[in-house]
C-alpha cells in the first residue's frame, strides 16, 4: 500500500486552476462577471453610476497595465486614433449600461445588450441559417416589447444604446488587435477610459470618492467584474476551443436574469424570461455556426473570437 509523499509540494494557485474543468473556470467567471454588476447596482443609492464606472475602470486600468506594460513610442497617428477610439468605446458601453441598471432588471439590460454584438455576428455572415438566429432574436425583442410599458422607457434606451456601444467596441476591437500585440491595446484603452470618465465620474461622485467604504466597494467590483473573470478565461482558453468558449459566453444574459433575482429580488415576468431564453439560443447558435464553418466550409477557431459572444474583459 502506498503512503502520500510527505515531501510533495503543495498546489499553487496556478496548478490549483489547472485541476479544475475549464468549462467551470468559465461559468465562474460569468457569474463573478454579473455579481460585479450586482454589487455596483446595489452602490447606486450612494454613489452615482458615472463614479462607480470611473472606480470599474481604473481597477482594471492599473490590472492590465500591470500584466501588459505596453509600448507607447513608435506609435504611428492612426494606431493613436484607433486606440483611443477603443477606449472611448469601452468607457461608453459601461458608462450606458451601468444606466440601464440603475433604470431596468440587470437581466432585461444585459440581454438588450447582448443585441449589439450579436448583430454584428448576423449582418456580417451570409449563410441562411443565421437568419433563424435573427428571428429568434426578433422574437426576444417582440417579447420583450410586450412588457416594456412595466419598465423605465429612459432604462430601455440607455440599453439600446450599450448594445451599439459593444457592437463598435468588438469593431475598434479587431482594428486594435492589428495594430497591437496581446493585451496592450486592451490595457492603453482602459486607461484612454478612465481619462474619458474622470470628468463626469469625479464630478458626480464628489466627495464619496474619498469615503473609503464605498472606494473599497469600488475595488470590490472592479475585482469581480475585471480581476477574477480575466485571470479564469485565459486560463479555460488555453485549454478549450474558442466556439466552446463562446456558447458558454451566451449564458451571460441568464446569470445576469438569476443574479438580479437573488442580490437585487429583480423578478422577472414569463414573457421576459422567454426573451432572455430566446437571445440566448440565438447567441450560442450564432456562435456554434460561425465557429463551425468558413467560407471555405472547413473548421475555423478564429471566427468564434469575433462571434456575439465575445466579451469585453473590462465589462
Amino acid at each position: 500500500m502506498s503512503t502520500p509523499d510527505r515531501h510533495q509540494a503543495p498546489l499553487s494557485p496556478r496548478r490549483t486552476a489547472e485541476a479544475v474543468s475549464p468549462v467551470w473556470l468559465v461559468l465562474v467567471g460569468i457569474v463573478s462577471v454579473q455579481t460585479g454588476a450586482g454589487v455596483a447596482k446595489n452602490l447606486f443609492d450612494a454613489l452615482p453610476p458615472a463614479a462607480v464606472v470611473w472606480l470599474r475602470l481604473l481597477t482594471s486600468a492599473v490590472l492590465l497595465l500591470l500584466v501588459a506594460r505596453p509600448v507607447l513610442r513608435a506609435r504611428s497617428r492612426a494606431d493613436w486614433l484607433v486606440v483611443i477610439g477603443y477606449g472611448t468605446a469601452l468607457a461608453m458601453m459601461n458608462f450606458l449600461i451601468y444606466q440601464a441598471f440603475a433604470r431596468i432588471p440587470l437581466g432585461i439590460a444585459v440581454t438588450i445588450e447582448y443585441l449589439g454584438p450579436l448583430a454584428i455576428a448576423i449582418l456580417g455572415s451570409r449563410r441562411r441559417i443565421d437568419l433563424l438566429w435573427a428571428g429568434m432574436a426578433g422574437l426576444g425583442v417582440v417579447a420583450l416589447g410586450l412588457e416594456s410599458g412595466s419598465m423605465d422607457p429612459l432604462g430601455i434606451v440607455f440599453a439600446v444604446l450599450a448594445a451599439a456601444a459593444w457592437a463598435g467596441y468588438i469593431l475598434l476591437s479587431a482594428a486594435t488587435g492589428q495594430r497591437f500585440s496581446g493585451t496592450s491595446g486592451l490595457a492603453i484603452a482602459s486607461v484612454v477610459g478612465v481619462v474619458v470618465m474622470a470628468p463626469m465620474g469625479v464630478a458626480q461622485g464628489g466627495a464619496a470618492l474619498l469615503d473609503w467604504r464605498l472606494l473599497l466597494f469600488g475595488l470590490v467590483v472592479g475585482v469581480l467584474s475585471s480581476v477574477v473573470p480575466y485571470t479564469l478565461e485565459l486560463n479555460a482558453l488555453r485549454r478549450m476551443p474558442p466556439r466552446v468558449f463562446g456558447v458558454l459566453m451566451s449564458l451571460q444574459p441568464a446569470a445576469a436574469a438569476l443574479v438580479g433575482l437573488v442580490l437585487l429580488g429583480e423578478l422577472l415576468t414569463v414573457w421576459q424570461w422567454f426573451a432572455v431564453a430566446c437571445v440566448i439560443a440565438a447567441s450560442a447558435g450564432s456562435t456554434r455556426t460561425s465557429a463551425g464553418h468558413g467560407d471555405d466550409g472547413r473548421e475555423t477557431d478564429e471566427a468564434s473570437a469575433r462571434s456575439p459572444s465575445e466579451d469585453p474583459r473590462d465589462r
